[in-house]
């Protein structure tokens, strides 16, 4: 009996090492997409954009599977292949990653720092705040620590996860007709919402340049451990599914806590916090508010770590192949890519700290612009080479793919003619 329990943890044991860039991908897109934007629409128009928050993520998975499929069956990254259609591609992604590692830097940097002045026991300015997430986060990365940042993902999302189903089945045992909401439902479906939809849908579940910096994790991790593409593939499909079960419930938590209340969302970073961490304390105790406080705040930093890193890379990276470096290069190329993040970053959060949801909402609506791009990007690399069986999209994926592209561009043509032409 002793040997099967040691042989099942050991087994489980494995399979937690060999997850790695997948879990990094959800701990990356669980940010601002989830805690604001699901929680936001929830608020605002209870279930009914559940359905428009499962086909999202169900488009856009081609795209992001893009990067385990060419990387796992290649050995090399999105951006190598990117260099192969042409160097004309490669400069494209380049000059979309220099504007959306930055902009997103910066919309993560804010919400951490917000988090951190609400939940510690003082009075501090957000921008000292900021001043500190940022340094811990170069102190982390400059020290070599990525090593690490796996471990650390893994556990921020174990703990995330267990925290929001425990509180949603709390909030819907605890909702009653009387808490609901009214009887006339605002609907999510005219033009005048059109620029919240783009909001909702810019980060769900990710920027798709995050496909770049999943492949790049997993070229790394082929370099030290034997990944199959079947083990890479279970990581990365893994690591989607919880993106896509937090963003349901976390919807469901603005629903059934939120909505019909009369509660208007704080655009104010310590207000927006408050009111997060009441959802989750309001219904669970306020014995864990402090506790609930500590996980988001873990939840934001652990993005904001990820994308910190992995844009680094990614612009660091294309800079080299564009001018021809070595790898040798590549990596020196890394650190002062970071650091001028981190000005840029902060730069832009002195400018917007006291507007938390307009720094969100633009830099999701940025994300949403580029996406069709990426999306582009990757259907056209996939379609080009030549995979591994096991790793080589289906019919069902190569559909999804098209179906995707047309969405994407689709709607992007009518939020052009919304914004500036109707």
């Amino acid at each position: 009996m002793y040997s099967a329990e040691t042989s099942l943890f050991a087994r489980f044991t494995a399979l937690l090492k060999l997850l790695g860039p997948g879990v990094l991908m959800a701990t990356a897109a669980v940010g601002g997409s989830h805690l604001v934007a699901s929680t936001q629409a929830g608020a605002k128009f209870g279930w009914q954009l559940a359905l428009l928050i499962l086909v999202v993520n169900l488009l856009k998975y081609p795209f992001f599977r893009a990067g385990v499929s060419y990387t796992i069956s290649t050995k090399q990254t999105l951006q190598q292949g990117y260099l192969v259609m042409g160097k004309r591609y490669l400069a494209i992604a380049l000059c979309l990653n220099i504007i959306a590692s930055v902009v997103n830097a910066a919309a993560l940097l804010l919400f951490a720092a917000s988090l951190l002045s609400y939940s510690v026991p003082f009075d501090i300015a957000v921008t000292l705040s900021a001043s500190v997430v940022l340094a811990l986060i170069l102190l982390i990365l400059l020290a070599g620590h990525f090593e690490g940042l796996d471990n650390i993902a893994k556990g921020i999302m174990g703990i995330l996860v267990v925290a929001t189903v425990a509180v949603f089945i709390v909030a819907l045992n605890n909702y009653t007709p009387a808490m609901g909401a009214p009887v006339e439902q605002p609907s999510p479906w005219t033009l005048a919402t059109l620029g919240f939809l783009v909001v909702t849908m810019g980060w769900m579940p990710a920027p798709i340049e995050i496909s770049s910096i999943t492949s790049l994790w997993l070229k790394r991790q082929c370099a030290t451990q034997a990944v199959t593409p079947k083990i890479a593939l279970f990581d990365f499909n893994l690591g989607y599914a919880v993106t896509v079960l937090l963003a349901l419930l976390f919807l469901g938590l603005g629903a059934l806590i939120l909505y019909g209340s009369g509660t208007e969302l704080s655009t104010s970073g310590i207000g927006f916090s408050h009111q997060l961490i009441s959802m989750y304390s309001s219904t669970i105790g306020q014995w864990a508010h402090w506790l609930i406080a500590l996980v988001a705040f873990l939840c934001i930093f652990g993005s904001a770590l990820t994308v910190y890193d992995g844009y680094a890379r990614v612009v660091a990276e294309a800079i080299a192949l564009l001018f021809n470096k070595q790898k040798a290069a590549r990596n020196t190329l890394v650190t002062p890519v970071l650091l001028f993040m981190a000005v840029a970053s902060f730069i832009i959060v002195l400018f917007f700290k006291s507007a938390l949801l307009a720094m969100l909402g633009f830099a999701m609506t940025l994300a949403f612009v580029t996406t069709p791009m990426f999306a582009w990007l990757n259907h056209k690399l996939v379609a080009s080479t030549q995979l591994h069986h096991d790793a080589s999209p289906n019919v069902v994926v190569r559909m999804l793919s098209y179906i995707g592209l047309a969405y994407l561009f689709g709607f992007l043509i009518v939020f052009v003619w919304w914004k500036w032409f109707s």
